[in-house]
């Protein structure tokens, strides 16, 4: 095996992870503090989750870019591009939005937005690489059950 392959994936898994990374360091500390302060529904996960569970997202969905990047010679990818870093941005600011600035209402809507817009960039994948876009369904799942937590702890709250 040519580990030259793994080199090009694994960079953009990073680059990936660094926006989890800053947006969490964004975020500020307390995040686990706040979350236990909140009145919580009965299937809301434990704190200790969410981190392993991200870093297990982030890296697919740098794995994800980087096979739509792979064809950027055969496809136009400007849509599909588009809307991967328009989600990651959307991605990076949740958490500063629900923990930092407690602005329950604005996490639902901004969630929300996320949650479309990650169907359409799992349409656009999926035109280019079905593989790329495969790896999208964790997050696209992870993030509808976010929206629907988000939602239960903002009627809770």
């Amino acid at each position: 095996m040519k580990i030259q392959k793994y080199i090009k994936p694994l960079l953009f898994a990073i680059i990936c992870l660094t926006v989890g990374f800053l947006s969490s360091w964004f975020t500020g500390e307390g995040v686990a503090a706040t979350y236990l302060s909140l009145t919580r529904p009965i299937f809301a996960p434990p704190g200790w989750l969410f981190g392993p569970v991200w870093a297990i997202l982030y890296a697919m969905m740098g794995v994800s870019f980087y096979l739509i990047w792979e064809k950027r010679n055969e496809f136009k990818i400007n849509t599909a591009s588009t809307l991967f870093f328009v989600q990651l941005f959307l991605n990076f600011f949740w958490s500063i939005i629900f923990f930092r600035w407690h602005n329950l209402s604005l996490a639902f809507y901004e969630i929300l937005i996320l949650l479309i817009i990650l169907f359409f960039n799992f349409y656009y994948f999926k035109k280019i690489s079905k593989t790329a876009a495969y790896l999208l369904i964790p997050y696209i799942l992870w993030v509808f059950f976010a929206t629907i937590l988000t939602f239960s702890i903002l009627n809770l709250n």
